[in-house]
């Protein structure tokens, strides 16, 4: 490769490096099969660690890469941290559990990977087609994953119903950039952006439309009402490692696109696409607040929580300022780190030798495992907003956004949505704490799922004496968009 090629990539390296290590472990896993999961995965892992090692260190490209696809900013270099993070608690935490059930698959950290990259290019795209094609790249490895467990039903109907549904989404956002290529003779966020611009008040409406359809598909992959309608069943059928994945990692990535969008392409028609924000998150927070009340299975209350969390990021995203953008930055990272603790926890938790499903399954849970109650009640009580945990702040900044932006209303929506919604939460600790059971609940043997859940609940403490370093990324990464 001649130098000027490399230079032309470089900024890219994180993500050759991982499809390089990716190809190499396919054929480590094809020669010596299933035996080879624990060293596959632990190898995923390595490379993920250098990966962010390498961002660290990286900085922003000066110009857009590979004729302006894709973008390698501040932005998109802390979006591409919080995923591979993300994506090195969930593959730790599915490690021991796939051994524990007979699912030993080597694909699985394969998957995980290569979902990854996608991911990783996804919020660095500056064009529609590199944000379609990275986002079927993510996706499709993610279909496969939820019907990974194949002899069970539940988790083939899983894959099934997310697969069917994901296609549709896809064929949205499709037919939206269809729209928008043809109205304003672009793929490339710049020119999308400078069309729209210089027709500022007389934005053609099949461009408007096209924007609408692009939306429509972004609002299905962070499960925004009334693109929801996957999320309980999916989470509840698929295996619980798959689920933690899908909460953890996925709705950071689309959240991210969904800022890229609405700031650089569709900036000009903000007061078009705002509508459209406003209806989902209001529509988002209000049914995750009460549709998860009547939950009993805890994967089908934290769908329903991640729902309602969505909700709350997009209110940032409907500010469409530096501010706005890094609440929503911060609250993701924040979510992200909260999610992985809870299904690290209840991963780990076992009752007559079987995975806890039921919220009444964790009964007694403070008497037999008081440490893990504890850690458990602690991140309760932050996703519910309660001061002076990591979420209050998280959901204060969202706050402090909208009300600056003068969207006064949806600000007390959300607030009184987090009301409600912290019944939910407390419930589940009311019954670790107060409820008696007939049998105890136990702890797996699992060392990797309790350092992960720890490692959550001291960033979720910490912060609340610290939030410095996380606020200062945040505000930097969402500086780079709004120069």
């Amino acid at each position: 490769m001649t130098e000027w090629t490399w230079l032309a990539v470089q900024p890219l390296a994180p993500e050759i490096f991982l499809a390089v290590i990716g190809m190499i472990l396919l054929m480590v896993g094809a020669f010596r099969g299933e035996k080879s999961l624990t060293f596959v995965a632990l190898s995923v892992v390595a490379a993920f660690g250098l990966a962010v090692a390498s961002l660290s260190l990286a900085a922003p490209a000066s110009a857009p890469l590979l004729g302006g696809m894709l973008a390698v900013d501040q932005f998109a270099i802390w979006l591409k941290v919080l995923i591979l993070v993300g994506m090195m608690a969930s593959v730790l935490l599915s490690l021991d559990w796939l051994k524990e059930n007979g699912v030993v698959r080597f694909e699985y950290p394969l998957l995980a990977l290569f979902s990854c990259i996608g991911m990783m290019l996804m919020v660095s795209s500056t064009n529609l087609m590199s944000l379609y094609v990275s986002l079927e790249l993510s996706s499709l490895c993610l279909y496969v994953l939820a019907a990974i467990r194949r002899d069970n039903a539940a988790s083939a109907e899983a894959g099934l119903k997310y697969f069917v549904l994901g296609a549709l989404s896809s064929g949205l956002l499709l037919f939206g950039i269809s729209l928008v290529y043809g109205y304003t003779g672009s793929t490339d966020y710049a020119q999308i952006g400078a069309t729209l611009q210089a027709q500022s008040g007389q934005i053609p409406v099949g461009a408007l439309l096209g924007m609408v359809f692009i939306l429509a598909g972004m609002a299905f992959k962070v499960s925004a009402v009334p693109f929801h309608m996957w999320t309980p069943d999916v989470y509840q059928g698929a295996p619980t490692p798959v689920t933690a994945l899908f909460a953890i990692v996925p709705k950071v990535a689309a959240i991210a696109m969904i800022v890229r969008l609405v700031s650089q392409p569709f900036n000009a028609a903000v007061g078009d696409w705002s509508q459209i924000i406003i209806f989902m998150s209001c529509a988002s927070m209000i049914w995750g607040a009460f549709a998860a009340i009547a939950q009993e299975n805890i994967k089908r209350l934290l769908a329903y929580s991640s729902i309602g969390n969505m909700g709350y990021a997009l209110i940032g995203v409907l500010a469409n300022v530096t501010e706005g953008t890094a609440a929503v930055v911060l609250y993701m990272t924040l979510y992200m780190i909260m999610t992985a603790g809870v299904f690290a926890i209840i991963l780990c938790l076992r009752r007559g030798g079987q995975s806890v499903e039921n919220i009444s399954d964790l009964a007694g849970l403070s008497k037999t495992s008081p440490f893990v109650a504890y850690c458990l009640a602690a991140l309760m009580f932050s996703m519910s907003g309660i001061p002076p945990l990591a979420g209050f702040f998280g959901k204060l900044f969202i706050f402090q956004a909208a009300v600056a932006a003068g969207h006064f209303y949806v600000a007390v929506i959300g607030v009184l949505a987090s009301v409600v919604g912290a019944y939910y939460y407390l419930r589940i600790i009311k019954v670790m704490f107060f409820d008696e059971s007939t049998q105890p609940v136990g702890t797996s043997s699992s060392r990797l799922q309790k350092y992960v859940a720890l490692a959550s609940v001291a960033v979720v403490l910490v912060f609340c004496v610290s939030p410095t370093p996380l606020l200062d990324r945040a505000t930097a990464a969402a500086g780079s968009l709004f120069p």
